[in-house]
């Protein structure tokens, strides 16, 4: 036989070994449910082996292969020419207009009804030459199931009777719309507009179910979904091998006999596949909607079903029967890239977020839908579609993980042979006890290294989900980067916004796209977005520790009042921490002057203080140098003279703090912030020391030149200079000043009204 034929053989083969005509009917008609050629070639092929037994045992695969390749066109023809000679003919008051579908045992036409309404419905007629005892009770089955049920998203039954030749049909209401899974990628509809959608499929079914219906072949095909006023309407269709679970639909009882394999392999239950359906009840469907809605939810079915059909009957079964599908979580992450992305994108989800959306709640229903142990599933198909309501409802759902017992007892009954010797050596041998007992924490061991395993690999799916992440943010930095660059600021800055800090790494590109968004977040007076720019630039500049340049510097250390102006204090003494941390033994004169400076806006701790020590020796030497070079007299040594003045009101004091406050002043050619910050400083030194009056003076002035300052908008060249700290470290020693003057005002108003 031809590889071509792989799938026409293996039915065949299967067909065979099923000896009554009954059942062999009913397999052909469901295992070609989505080929009408097929089955008539299979059915011909069955007919010819019947004749010609002989010939066919001495050359199966040649016979076979002929016979499918010399009857396809004829099978096609006999189908076209029933179709063709119904057209335009009467039933009844229903006049054909063309062939919808076929089944096994019935044809299904397109029909136009001209009284006592005019409307378009689809008739069912039984097949010529199908009218045996076993079809007609089936076809009669089939129409008094779909009549005992009335639900808007059941297909109604509107008329029934038989043709002049004596065939039965039943006239039901024409559904126009595409299937399940088509409908959702079509429409793009996200993973909650399909649960949405399964929720009204489930609610049918449970009517089904009241009314004693057991559907049995739930699939996409099955379930039509049309637009009606804006809103799917889902509609359930074919319930052609559906049975009754409670009394008689006909004179001939639509019982399932045993062996008869109903059902399509991916959506079947693994009691279906037992092939005895005394053992089939409506938790079967329940199985088959799990199949429905891991399909809907990751665009594949839990096991191919090219691959059961091609397996083989056997293993197809024991597939079904034995194999745990994946979780849909799973599914989605085995996936290649390409597939995932689509899937993801027909949800309109990112992966990641698809992914992450699935796993826990979702997880667990589609797996307690799916259990092999039906007493396990859902007890109803309405139970299922209410964990999905309480799911949607962000409630706790009652689906939960299999506990480990369940777990070991399933995997007893899948090594049932093994389990029996262990336990026919435990009860034969008294030796045997040592042996169970190696072998137990052999087993022990093996399941501390799976799950070792398992560990590891969520570790890996963890780091290659964060490693997306890193690509996106890096992606992300680059586009703001070329937005900055022309002049977008805005646009930058919001495309960076909602990125977790963890996620930025380090790179050159990233330092200069967030040093250009901090400083223009300052000038525009956003201290806390600022602030939020210049920790991210803390974090990704690539400048080595031992870089204390003049521009590393001011990266690392414009950051510090940003925080403090931003109100976070914690933040900011962190911050601190780690300057002082990787600046502390700096030789840098401008280094440390700016680091004593920053570290000291707030009160620190005294266990503190004695980090800032190096920092001071270094900065009083550099003043008392008789070197030139060292001691320059000028623009940086006020700076220098400043912070030790700092350090020492710090330190309470306030003498020695007003000594080199008055050594800054004397400085010639200092910076209007430097004359600014020393002014503020004044103030709160003669504060401490009692003298008001001089205090408010120096206030006044400080004051005076932060106010006119801050009245114009802040421009870019304060913060290229590096001059735009030292303005941010007057305006926060002004607030603390102000704040310490008002605490001695009260203290002085209570002292006067005491005496």
């Amino acid at each position: 036989m031809h590889a071509g034929n792989s799938k026409e053989q293996a039915l065949f083969t299967a067909a065979l070994e099923i000896s009554d005509p009954g059942e062999r009917e009913c397999f052909l008609e469901h295992s070609c449910a989505d080929d009408a050629r097929l089955h008539q070639e299979l059915t011909k092929l069955l007919a010819a082996h019947a004749k010609s037994e002989r010939v066919f045992s001495r050359g199966v695969s040649r016979l076979v292969s002929e016979a499918c390749n010399g009857l396809r066109k004829a099978a096609l023809a006999d189908v076209e020419t029933e179709a063709l000679e119904k057209i335009g003919s009467r039933i009844g008051k229903y006049t054909i207009v063309g062939l919808l579908g076929e089944g096994g045992c019935g044809l299904v036409y397109l029909a136009e009804q001209e009284e006592p309404v005019r409307r378009q419905v689809a008739l069912k007629v039984i097949k010529t030459g199908m009218d045996t005892r076993s079809v007609i009770a089936r076809f009669e089955a089939e129409r008094q199931a779909l009549a005992r049920m009335d639900h808007s998203n059941i297909a109604k039954v509107l008329d029934a009777g038989v043709t002049d030749r004596g065939r039965s049909f039943f006239v039901m209401e024409l559904v126009q719309g595409v299937k399940i899974t088509t409908f959702c990628d079509e429409h793009n509809l996200d993973a909650r507009q399909r649960l949405q959608i399964f929720i009204q499929v489930c609610q049918a079914i449970q009517h089904a179910h009241q009314k004693g219906i057991i559907h049995r072949d739930i699939k996409p095909s099955n379930i039509l979904v049309r637009l009606q006023d804006g809103t799917p309407m889902p509609k359930v269709i074919d319930f052609g091998i559906a049975k009754a679970t409670e009394g008689t639909l006909s004179e001939f009882t639509a019982f399932t006999t045993y062996g008869q394999f109903i059902g399509t392999p991916a959506y079947m239950s693994p009691e279906q596949a037992q092939l005895s359906g005394l053992d089939v009840d409506t938790r079967s469907d329940i199985y088959s909607l799990g199949v429905l809605l891991y399909e809907l939810l990751t665009g594949r079915t839990p096991f191919d079903q090219n691959e059961l059909v091609n397996s083989g009957f056997d293993e197809m079964r024991r597939t079904l029967r034995e194999q745990d599908p994946q979780r849909p979580s799973m599914m989605l992450t085995s996936m290649s890239n390409a597939d995932l992305t689509t899937i993801a994108e027909r949800r309109c989800a990112e992966p990641p977020k698809l992914i992450k959306s699935i796993q826990g709640d979702l997880d667990w229903i589609v797996m307690k839908a799916l259990e092999k142990d039906r007493t396990r599933r859902y007890e109803t198909a309405n139970a299922l579609a209410m964990d999905i309501q309480r799911y949607l409802n962000l409630e706790t759902v009652l689906a939960r993980p299999p506990s480990q017992l369940y777990q070991f007892r399933k995997l007893i009954r899948r090594n049932k042979v093994v389990f029996a010797s262990g336990a026919i050596v435990v009860l034969t041998l008294v030796v045997g006890l040592g042996v169970s007992t190696w072998l137990f924490l052999r087993e022990r061991e093996a399941l501390r290294v799976q799950g070792h395993l398992r560990q590891e690999a969520e570790q890996a799916r963890a780091n290659e989900m964060l490693l997306r992440q890193k690509a996106e943010v890096r992606e992300r930095v680059t586009q703001a980067g070329v937005l900055a660059s022309h002049g977008k600021m805005q646009e930058a800055d919001d495309l960076l916004e909602q990125v977790p800090a963890k996620l930025f790494s380090p790179s050159m590109e990233a330092t200069t796209v967030f040093r250009e968004l901090g400083g223009w977040n300052t000038l525009q007076g956003r201290w806390k977005q600022a602030a939020d720019r210049f920790s991210v630039l803390v974090q990704v500049n690539q400048v080595d520790k031992t870089d204390q340049s003049d521009r590393a510097t001011s990266d690392l250390l414009l950051a510090a009042p940003l925080l403090i102006e931003a109100g976070n204090l914690t933040r900011y003494d962190q911050m601190r921490r780690m300057e002082l941390a990787r600046l502390s033994g700096t030789t840098n004169l401008i280094a440390a002057e700016q680091l004593l400076k920053t570290s000291l806006l707030a009160p620190a701790e005294p266990s503190t203080m004695a980090l800032r020590d190096p920092l001071a020796k270094l900065l009083a030497d550099s003043l008392d140098s008789k070197n030139p070079t060292v001691n320059d007299a000028s623009f940086n040594a006020a700076w220098r003279a400043l912070a030790l003045a700092l350090l020492e009101y710090r330190r309470g004091n306030f003498i020695a703090s007003a000594d080199w406050l008055k050594r800054c002043s004397n400085y010639p050619g200092q910076a209007p912030s430097c004359i600014t910050i020393t002014h503020i400083l004044s103030g709160m030194t003669w504060l401490q020391l009692g003298n008001a009056q001089a205090a408010e003076t120096e206030l006044n002035l400080g004051r005076k030149l932060v106010e006119n300052h801050f009245a114009k908008k802040l421009e870019l060249s304060d913060s290229k200079s590096g001059l735009l700290a030292g303005w941010l470290t007057a305006h926060i020693l002004l607030r603390e000043a102000e704040e310490l003057s008002s605490t001695h005002r009260k203290h002085a108003q209570l002292t006067q009204n005491d005496e």
